[in-house]
């Protein structure tokens, strides 16, 4: 990273405000350097080329059945979002010297929002979440199938194959049978729940590389760490377009706007609710 950027500030940015240089930190605010377009590239590359590998080489290689490898395929990738987790403490540890939960949380921006008007947290802007999740749930009930077949027609190669899909394939006669009092299989969902919408993809996009993209996109940053995510999703390229929407609006925006990962976090982890529930109740033979 460039050294007149480790100057940077943790303030409150809106959409419109250009990020300000301050040699002294405010009380209660710790100082989070800015990462170069290098770097900010290289933690990407660093989280997606493996997620590809497992994807593509990996989970195929180990399935039993390619056409039907949905769990399969999902203890793969699992692996890819621990080492995500890891990826971010390691970074974190050698900007911080430590990982005391103080450093994780104000670092990593697992705080209360912060008003963008004023920089001090707000209990009250938690209510802000209902919008944007009620806006990911109807994005992804919605309009996720359209967007993604758009996407597919204009790049075919893009086409998910046959199999990939887990919740389509929980709909199986087979895969209901499959689950029924299989523990297993759900605690594995949640195992990759975990790492997916919290200690791996949010922890790195929202927690680590958003505050830190300021000082190379200024404004932008948060429109391109959305993007960033969408391009991300190499393993299951087919999504790219509908999860870029999502990184960006849905995500991005509001951990920006009140500086907090959580609103990312709470947000992306409907939809691993969503299938939890829905796996406990193939699981308890309640569907």
């Amino acid at each position: 990273m460039t050294k007149h950027a480790e100057g940077i500030m943790q303030q409150p940015l809106t959409a419109g405000e250009q990020p300000k240089t301050r040699t002294e930190p405010q009380p209660g605010l710790v100082t989070i350097p800015q990462y170069s377009l290098r770097k900010i590239l290289l933690v990407w590359a660093a989280a997606a080329l493996p997620m590809a590998l497992l994807g593509w080489v990996v989970a195929p290689a180990l399935a039993h059945d390619p056409q039907n490898s949905g769990f399969e395929r999902l203890a793969v990738l699992t692996v890819g979002l621990v080492w995500q987790f890891m990826l971010v403490m390691i970074l974190l540890y050698q900007e911080a010297g430590n990982l005391r939960w103080s450093t994780i949380r104000q670092r990593l921006w697992l705080q209360t929002p912060r008003s963008p008007r004023t920089g001090k947290p707000r209990g009250r802007l938690w209510w802000w979440l209902v919008p944007f999740i009620l806006l990911s749930a109807l994005f992804e009930l919605q309009f996720r199938g359209s967007v993604d077949h758009l996407w597919a027609s204009i790049f075919p190669f893009f086409t998910e194959p046959r199999g990939y899909d887990l919740s389509s394939a929980l709909a199986t006669p087979a895969a209901k049978a499959q689950l029924a009092g299989a523990w297993g299989s759900w605690g594995l969902f949640l195992l990759s729940a975990l790492f997916n919408t919290f200690l791996g993809e949010e922890l790195l996009f929202r927690g680590l590389l958003l505050p830190r993209m300021a000082g190379v996109f200024g404004k932008k940053d948060w429109v391109m760490n959305g993007l960033l995510f969408g391009l991300y999703h190499l393993h299951q390229p087919w999504g790219m377009l509908g999860s870029a929407f999502e990184g960006v609006v849905c995500y991005a925006l509001p951990s920006r706007r009140f500086r907090s990962a959580w609103f990312g976090i709470i947000v992306h982890s409907g939809q691993s609710i969503f299938l939890a529930i829905l796996i406990l109740g193939l699981v308890l033979r309640l569907a």
